[in-house]
């Protein structure tokens, strides 16, 4: 391992979050020493986004909400041990689809130097049921708990840890989802 750290900030305090922006970056710099700090970011979207639209927005807003509190803290000129190198955000949702009613990530990584790349992360179909509860507007993690006896679920498993037994969850899909967001980053000479 080199003594390059990689800073970032992740804008939110849910653990599971915070895992998985720790998981993707180790994984995509191996060589490198990650320090995470956490900040709580507004989405500026609904507790419960209900569209890719609204999800895409909500991750995309608390990424630009850490970036700008942090923007007037440091100068991206100058480098020293504590400067940020990246924002990232999280923002799950539900849409209806062709298939069917689906939930999903939208993940976004902002650089400091202003570069912002944003991602989808796998769908997992949901019941007609279910939907049919967050259109009325109870969130998703509520419902999984009333329906499975769980408490909390979204900073555990979430729906996709319950739905797939633990095959994977709601951590594993964020951690891919922002290693492929993290591409033209570790190979920007491409993109």
């Amino acid at each position: 391992m080199n003594n390059t750290v990689i800073r970032i900030i992740i804008a939110s305090k849910n653990p599971v979050k915070i895992s998985a922006a720790y998981q993707a970056f180790n994984k995509a710099f191996p060589d490198h020493t990650i320090h995470c700090e956490e900040m709580s970011a507004p989405s500026g979207v609904a507790d419960q986004p209900m569209t890719e639209a609204e999800t895409r927005l909500g991750s995309e807003n608390r990424a630009q909400f850490c970036y700008q509190q942090k923007s007037h803290q440091q100068d991206a000129n100058v480098m020293d041990e504590n400067t940020v190198d990246y924002f990232v955000a999280m923002e799950g949702g539900v849409d209806q689809f062709e298939e069917g009613a689906a939930t999903f990530a939208y993940v976004t990584i902002l650089a400091k130097t202003g570069k912002m790349v944003t991602n989808r992360s796998a769908s997992l179909p949901l019941p007609h049921s279910i939907y049919t509860r967050l259109v009325s507007g109870e969130e998703l993690g509520d419902v999984m708990d009333d329906l499975f006896g769980t408490v909390n679920i979204k900073q555990k498993g979430g729906a996709i840890g319950l739905f797939t037994n633990e095959a994977e969850n709601r951590e594993s899909i964020y951690t891919q989802a922002l290693i492929l967001c993290l591409a033209p980053f570790i190979h920007p000479e491409h993109f």
